[in-house]
């Protein structure tokens, strides 16, 4: 993996990362296709929304489809027919989410299958085994992801855990893939500041700040971010995960951060809520049914130039599936355009204007 930043305004870095299966421009975001796919959106769809970047997630392919069905396809990429880059997710935390009955050891964790309630042991070293059978561009070593409301000893506790199995993810990467650390630490910044400290005698290829978006207040969301932004290591992407409102991307861009994903565009696509240049609509509400206009005039993405709110409004109270490939297409496109406004503001020093409006926007919203 190359990182080169191109060009600094405060804070605030526009740069380029390439990777074995092409090269995308930062600060990104990254389109979330958890389990392979995007839903509802094909390869093609995502081209057109100017996509470069996927994440999908290592706990989830773990547990379907098979090693043997992915090593037929020559990896992730050829089974899902995807040939730009992929980041995979170690799914540290899908196991403390979605799972019943997780039982936390120093070397793994064991818990139920989600799907038929089998017996599974994840370790870190299994993890990185996954991601590097997938073959992704990037992957991610496996931690425990620190709860909200959580104690300062807990946080501790829970962050040696995490430090502990950097330390075997690390030893477990075989591959020339590259593998990001993650910052954790709770809503404790001197508690981040320990785990980065321990975390840089590795090198990673990148670093995250893991643990954020676990329901703590956006006030204590925004500390961290910006005390721990541009503490991160200077000359490795930044990835902040799993923040992804517009309001909160640009602030952390602000404070430093170069990658980002989140689920928000598609899954609010698929419940009618619908981003736009001056805001959110739902499409549900009726003052649409008879809305003639595109989702968002000044918008070029497919949906915006074929069809009208009125007609998507329909289809949505139909339960028809276009609905939800028409919005997720719409919103898909707004988050990549966002990113490109973001980097042309950095580029000409004015990101602070497009923070003030968007923030403006959050008021009357």
């Amino acid at each position: 993996m190359k990182f080169t930043i191109h060009k600094k305004s405060n804070k605030s870095r526009k740069g380029k990362i390439e990777l074995p299966h092409g090269s995308f421009e930062t600060p990104a975001f990254m389109t979330v296709g958890t389990y392979g796919s995007v839903k509802s959106l094909s390869n093609k769809d995502l081209y057109d929304c100017n996509v470069d970047i996927i994440l999908c997630n290592a706990y989830h392919l773990m547990l379907r489809p098979d090693n043997k069905t992915l090593e037929k396809s020559d990896g992730l990429h050829g089974f899902i027919n995807w040939d730009k880059p992929i980041l995979t997710d170690s799914g540290g935390y899908q196991v403390f989410s979605l799972s019943d009955n997780t039982i936390v050891k120093k070397d793994g964790v064991h818990f139920k299958s989600p799907i038929n309630g089998e017996k599974i042991f994840l370790s870190p070293e299994k993890s990185i085994e996954i991601q590097m059978r997938l073959g992704s561009d990037i992957m991610m070593i496996f931690d425990e992801c620190t709860t909200y409301p959580c104690n300062k000893d807990d946080a501790f506790k829970s962050l040696e855990l995490s430090l502990h199995w950097a330390d075997l993810s690390h030893k477990a990467n075989t591959s020339s893939n590259a593998l990001f650390g993650i910052v954790q630490g709770g809503v404790f910044n001197d508690l981040r500041e320990i785990s980065l400290s321990a975390l840089e005698k590795y090198n990673f290829d990148g670093y995250a700040l893991g643990g954020l978006s676990v329901g703590e207040p956006i006030e204590l969301r925004n500390e961290v971010i910006a005390h721990m932004g541009d503490k991160l290591p200077e000359t490795k992407p930044r990835y902040l995960m799993g923040v992804g409102k517009p309001l909160d991307i640009i602030y952390a861009v602000m404070n430093g951060i170069d990658m980002f994903d989140c689920v928000i565009p598609t899954r609010n696509a698929r419940n009618g809520q619908l981003f736009v240049n001056n805001g959110v609509i739902n499409i549900r509400n009726e003052q649409y049914k008879s809305d003639m206009r595109p989702i968002d005039s000044s918008c070029n993405c497919f949906t915006c130039q074929n069809y009208s709110r009125a007609y998507i409004r329909h289809l949505d109270r139909c339960n028809d599936i276009l609905a939800q490939r028409l919005m997720s297409i719409h919103n898909v496109y707004f988050y990549q355009d966002l990113m490109r406004k973001i980097r042309v503001a950095i580029e000409n020093d004015n990101l602070i204007d497009l923070f003030n409006e968007q923030t403006n926007l959050n008021k009357r919203g």
